[in-house]
This record gives C-alpha cells, structure tokens and sequence, in this order.
C-alpha cells in the first residue's frame, strides 16, 4: 500500500499520528505500508520520521522537490508552496509506481483503508469525495472554476492516484496556465486548480466513509435523518478529516472528535517515547 504526503516540519509530527491511525486500524497483512513524503528539502524532523517507520515497519521514502517549481504559485500562512505537491507528484514518484493514495497530515483514520485502496480507478485521474452537501455551493464553484470543473466540487486532503492515467493526462504546463489566468479566482488554490482542470476525470466517493468533515457532525446526522450519528462513524468512517483553521492538536480544540484524535496522537508519541 503507498501512501503520499506533503509536508514541511511544522506538518510532520501530525502526518505521524495520521500514520499511526493507519497502522493501528488497517489490515496489511503481508503486504508493506511504503510512505512517500513530498518535501522541498530534506526534513529536520526526518529521525523522527524514521524512528516511527523503526517501530512500526513501515517504509518511509523522502522526495524532494525543486523549490523553484511554485515560485510564482499563491501562498499565505495557511497554503504553503507544498500544497501544489500532489498536483505534479506523479513526476517525482517512482514509474513503476501504479497507484498512490494523498492523504493530508490532518486526518485520522479509524477504521481498515483497505477497500478505499484497491478500489478500481478504471479510467479516472483521481476518486476524491465531495462536500458540496454540506456547503451546498456547487454552482458558486461551477461559475468560478469553468466548464471542466464537472459537478462535484472535492476535496483534495483525500486523493486515491490513478498514476499511469494521469502521466498521460495532467501536465504541468496547463497548471501553470490555469493558475495565471485564474489566480484571482481561487479560493483554495490546489484544490481550485485540482477541480478547475480535471473535475469530470474524478471518481465520486463517499465522504461519510473516505472523507468525512469532522466540523460538521450535526449536518451528517441532519442528511442521513439520523444514520450518521457518532456510533456509525465509529463503525463505518475510515478517514475523519479536521478540514478547517481549527486543529485537534490545537488546546482549544473541541470538536465533537477531539478526545479521539488527542488519543492516537498521545499513542503515537507514547511509542516514540516523547
């Protein structure tokens, strides 16, 4: 199973306990857990990284991006260059290399991410999930982003690779054209770009089990008339997502998840011994 990161320093120790949660809920088997981790240079945390992948087997992989690569791209404090990684990742992974699953560095994975992994892609770029239920702003999003945008507007902290496919198809050439024209349009820069160019080459999924927005329990439970209440997710969601400025690493945290988070994290640092 790869798995695809994108992190600086200050994202690493979150992306581990994301790691951790993986580990602890997954069933590998035989089969390794090989984790690559776009970065602009070599990390300070990178022992850590190692120490981590020491205790719980996995195979951790470093690729280094030229920093030169978004020089030009929109950043704030919020948006780092490293969120343009996973547009152009398939130039910096291995050929060989068929399918990679992104995740962002705050989610936590609670049940096997096994059977969104060996989902068929068939001729998609990407599966990603959707929010526009809860956010209700499609339209918005079709108007702002172009006709290629496609239905769906989906989150990029969630992307399973069709690798091969998007060799093929996405081309750095067209993001940076896409950027330059539309740059005072974007909101969220990756994630605009991501469904701006190839929104209708996007597998659809479920974001009740693959992505499922942890700031808004209510609304779940509100759309589901009931279903999606916190024993469904617990027995169901495979990959909670902490979207937003608002942090369950953070003290002040208090989302509905935030005592299961703070969990995984103290056992991740636990088995680093931090």
């Amino acid at each position: 199973m790869n798995l695809l990161f994108a992190v600086d320093d200050l994202g690493a120790r979150q992306m581990l306990t994301t790691i951790y949660s993986i580990v602890e809920n997954t069933s590998l088997e035989k089969e390794k857990l090989i984790v690559y981790v776009l970065q602009k240079q070599k990390l300070q945390q990178t022992a850590l990284i190692e120490g981590l992948s020491a205790k719980l087997g996995f195979v951790y992989r470093p690729v280094l991006i030229d920093e030169k690569l978004f020089a030009s791209a929109p950043t704030t404090d919020r948006y780092p260059t490293t969120i343009y990684y996973r547009l152009l990742a398939q130039e910096y992974l291995p050929n060989d290399l068929d399918k990679i699953l992104y995740l962002d560095n705050d989610l936590l994975c609670i049940n096997d991410l096994k059977p969104l992994y060996e989902l068929d892609l068939k001729d998609y770029l990407y599966a990603a999930c959707s929010h526009t239920r809860l956010e209700m702003v499609d339209v918005l999003n079709n108007v702002r982003l172009g006709p290629e945008s496609g239905a769906n507007y989906y989150n990029s902290g969630v992307l399973l690779m069709n690798l091969p496919q998007i060799r093929a198809e996405v081309k750095a050439q067209a993001i940076f054209q896409y950027l330059k024209e539309n740059q005072n349009n974007l909101f969220l820069p990756d994630q605009d770009i991501l469904n701006g160019l190839y929104g209708q080459k996007i597998l659809a999924l479920p974001d009740e089990y693959d992505n499922y927005d942890a700031r808004k329990p209510t609304i779940y439970e509100a759309i589901s008339f009931g279903r999606y209440d916190l024993d469904w997710v617990i027995k169901n969601t495979r990959l909670l997502h902490f979207c937003g400025r608002d942090k369950p690493w953070k003290k002040a945290y208090n989302g509905r998840f935030a005592g299961l988070y703070k969990h995984y994290h103290k056992k991740c640092q636990d088995l680093l011994g931090r």
